[in-house]
């Protein structure tokens, strides 16, 4: 029996999960139901900021990148791979190369690319081509530039500083053990993607239209008025975008000279402007985006609740606790790995839970005398881990393919085990070459 036959949509697994986080919040925490239900409503929207900036980087990402020069850029690399299974190797490689430059940037470059990937190879295997969108956020993210817990431990005055003192990016990120680990990890999965490649390829839905067809094609002819002319001109376009470019800079230096999500999404929508011919195209563009948008905004209340749920009760604590407890200086990486990726499958927030872990996590690495770098790394490649098995970081890119997660949960179980074992074997020689 195919595994998607087992599995249902996105959707039916946030409101499964909920009710197993309550089931492990009463029989572990020992909570009541009704605290229980005090924990999920108290969580339930503490994820409303980071809803809206991941449904604005879906909107403003699509914008741009259904512009006109920004279409004929991707459609020309779209256009290198020289066959369909190259083209879905190269769909994995954008995927996992934009992750590890800013991991919102990652969310959107897969299902963007996907679109113009399928024009220039129209009979490629979909689900595999989806899947293959999907692995920036569970292969590369954390161990990149925008990795959310290296660069929180390396960030002056932050709450673990007391405990745990100040640790560089240059002995996490960009040590010798991530960057060689994140090369092998890429390597691998384009190689898996290859030998993956049915015999018999499954054609998905046409894509969307190109920048030009999005934008309802050339303008219409109608009576010349002030206010046509406004909005069918480059001009206001221009001093907009002019105006947000001259602003950008600010607003970096005030976030801390850190490319978040809220500094992106300014970039995006500027950028945008500048990059559509109108203000009209630019709101049809903004239009056609609009309908991808729901899984993220509906969805992911679910998953604060599970957050609040997790948080609030102390189940978190103790499952910290249960693991660090079983652990030795050698195998402390793999334990914090395999904990890590457990409880994000629950919590896929991020650095967002290590507030609530750190204290746990980094006492035990101190009492072990194990190096924090190693601790902080086998966290933060066990936070990606178990993305491939459900759907809460894929809702952009499942909205923009038009497919449920079930239909690449197959492809997706296959390259989960293969990149487990490949971090795994590196966590647990970590002790000897770290």
């Amino acid at each position: 029996m195919r595994l998607s036959r087992l599995v249902p949509n996105s959707f039916v697994i946030a409101c499964l999960l909920t009710l197993v986080t309550f089931a492990l919040v009463i029989g572990v925490a020992g909570k009541n139901p009704i605290a229980a239900e005090g924990y999920w409503t108290k969580g339930f929207w503490e994820l409303l900021e980071l809803t809206m900036q991941l449904a604005l980087i879906v909107l403003t990402g699509y914008i741009v990148a259904v512009s006109p020069v920004v279409s004929r850029l991707l459609e020309y690399v779209a256009g290198l791979a020289t066959s369909d299974r190259g083209a879905v190797a190269l769909m994995g490689l954008v995927s996992m190369s934009a992750a590890w430059l800013h991991w919102g940037l990652g969310l959107i470059a897969g299902p963007i690319f996907l679109q113009f990937l399928i024009r220039k190879h129209p009979k490629l295997d979909y689900r595999l081509a989806v899947a293959a969108g999907y692995l920036g956020s569970t292969c590369t993210w954390h161990a990149g530039l925008s990795g959310s817990v290296p660069l929180l431990m390396a960030t002056p005055k932050n709450f673990m500083e007391a405990e745990a003192g100040l640790v560089p990016i240059s002995l996490t990120t960009f040590s010798v053990f991530n960057l060689a680990l994140t090369a092998i990890v890429v390597s691998v999965m384009m190689i898996t993607l290859l030998k993956l490649y049915p015999k018999v390829a499954v054609a998905g839905p046409a894509p969307v239209p190109d920048g030009s067809d999005a934008d309802g094609g050339p303008e219409r002819a109608a009576p010349r008025t002030a206010g046509l002319w406004i909005e069918r001109s480059y001009a206001l376009n221009l001093v907009m975008g002019l105006l947000g470019a001259t602003a950008f800079y600010s607003l970096y230096v005030d976030g801390g000279s850190r490319v978040s999500l809220n500094v992106l999404n300014f970039a995006f929508l500027f950028l945008a402007l500048l990059l559509h011919p109108s203000p009209a195209s630019f709101t049809r563009a903004a239009s056609r985006g609009a309908t991808y948008l729901h899984g993220v905004v509906i969805q992911f209340p679910f998953y604060a609740g599970m957050y609040g749920l997790i948080r609030y009760s102390g189940l978190a604590e103790i499952i910290a606790r249960w693991f660090t407890s079983i652990a030795t200086t050698h195998t402390f990486p793999i334990v914090i790995y395999v904990y890590s990726g457990l409880l994000s499958f629950f919590i896929p927030s991020g650095g967002s839970k290590w507030a609530v872990e750190a204290p746990y996590v980094l006492a035990a690495a101190k009492a072990l005398s194990v190096p924090a770098p190693q601790a902080i790394l086998a966290y933060a490649w066990g936070d990606m881990s178990t993305h491939f098995l459900q759907p809460f970081w894929a809702i952009p890119l499942l909205s923009i393919a038009r497919i449920e997660f079930k239909e690449i949960i197959g492809y997706l179980a296959i390259l989960f085990l293969v990149n487990f074992v490949v971090v795994s074997a590196a966590f647990m020689l970590m002790p000897y070459l770290f």
